[in-house]
């Protein structure tokens, strides 16, 4: 049986101002309403014209020239599970599935969004703010 693809995380830095011959067509409407600048892909496939981007629940074919392999694996991911750790006095701590992944490359960290009894939390969370539950 054979292993599976690890997976490949990645940014894919495009604006509108590289133009729309990066972005398949049948995805350039999404990906630009995505607004993918520095939020974390997950590479999931690729063919001799196009790569395989997923962000949470969505999948986008975009050309390979952009796209940058982060070496490091960001501690949680798209549907994850996590709690806050310390949440604030007197409120109860946020609990949901991760939706949003970004990354910071002037420092060199991760930072989440939560969606929470469906609803997106406005915060966004540091690494060390959360934990698996």
């Amino acid at each position: 049986m054979p292993r599976p693809k690890p997976v490949i995380y990645g940014l894919y830095p495009w604006t509108t101002e590289y133009g729309f011959s990066y972005v398949h067509p049948a995805n350039r409407r999404s990906f630009e309403w995505l607004e993918p600048l520095g939020k974390v892909f997950e590479k999931i496939d690729e063919t001799e014209d196009w790569i395989s981007l997923r962000y949470d629940e969505q999948q986008f074919k975009v050309s390979r020239e952009l796209f940058r392999e982060l070496y490091v694996k960001p501690p949680f991911s798209f549907g994850d599970v996590v709690g806050e750790v310390q949440p604030e006095p007197g409120r109860a701590p946020h609990q949901g599935l991760i939706s949003d992944v970004f990354y910071q490359e002037s420092t060199d960290t991760f930072r989440f969004q939560l969606v929470e009894k469906k609803r997106k939390i406005k915060r966004i969370f540091e690494a060390e703010e959360l934990r698996l539950v």
